[in-house]
């Protein structure tokens, strides 16, 4: 589903990608584990197209170099980046159709992916009407994995979901994660992550990554 074949990346002059290589089959759980500046955020980024990369970046045999950033969204890849970039001002409810409004969504399939977020995270129902900037910091990160959800239909990137979450909203979340996982079985989740030990039970496969270097290895449970 996704590829990077010996991909690397210059940022301010920095070699942050080296000869970056793995790929994820269809349905595959991916942990993404690395200490901060290692590069977990750069791969997201390269695979949203924010970054300028030489190698090659594929999706479902897509080349994604040859595809400019707004329009990668539109092949089914949704994003929650760290920082969730909610629009305060929006409602939650808002926020999460945002991506289904850009990529002009009919009224009927809108809905039906809107179903899909609410049913993978029921708790933003009671959430929908509120003012995204009212949410805590737990809750705007399911509003950022809802808004992923509208338009990540093939491969859904989730950047350090569970920093600085408590013991219980990281439960919420991974539960979040499994019900999306049994409603969806061949979408590909990359999620990146600080701490392996969170997501130990979660992914089949996990890619460690260190000073920019990468090497892929198989999780058994």
């Amino acid at each position: 589903m996704l590829s990077f074949d010996r991909v690397n990346v210059w940022i301010a002059g920095a070699h942050v990608l080296r000869d970056v290589t793995f790929s994820l089959a269809a349905g595959a759980t991916a942990a993404l584990v690395g200490r901060n500046g290692a590069g977990k955020t750069t791969i997201a980024r390269t695979t949203m197209g924010f970054t300028e990369a030489n190698g090659g970046v594929a999706l479902a045999g897509a080349d994604l170099n040859k595809i400019a950033a707004h329009d990668r969204p539109g092949l089914g890849i949704g994003y929650a980046p760290e920082d969730r970039r909610l629009f305060s001002a929006f409602t939650v409810e808002e926020n999460i159709l945002l991506p289904a409004r850009v990529a002009k969504l009919d009224a009927a399939e809108t809905k039906r992916r809107l179903d899909r977020a609410y049913a993978v995270l029921p708790e933003l129902v009671t959430l929908k009407d509120r003012p995204a900037g009212s949410v805590s910091g737990g809750q705007g990160k399911m509003v950022a994995l809802g808004r992923a959800l509208m338009l990540g239909t093939k491969l859904v990137i989730l950047d350090e979901p569970f920093q600085g979450l408590a013991p219980v909203l990281a439960q919420r979340y991974a539960e979040a994660l499994r019900r999306l996982r049994a409603q969806d079985p061949d979408i590909t989740l990359l999620i990146t992550e600080s701490n392996p030990k969170l997501l130990e039970t979660f992914a089949d496969i996990t890619l460690t990554i260190e000073r920019g270097e990468i090497t892929p290895e198989r999780l058994t449970h």
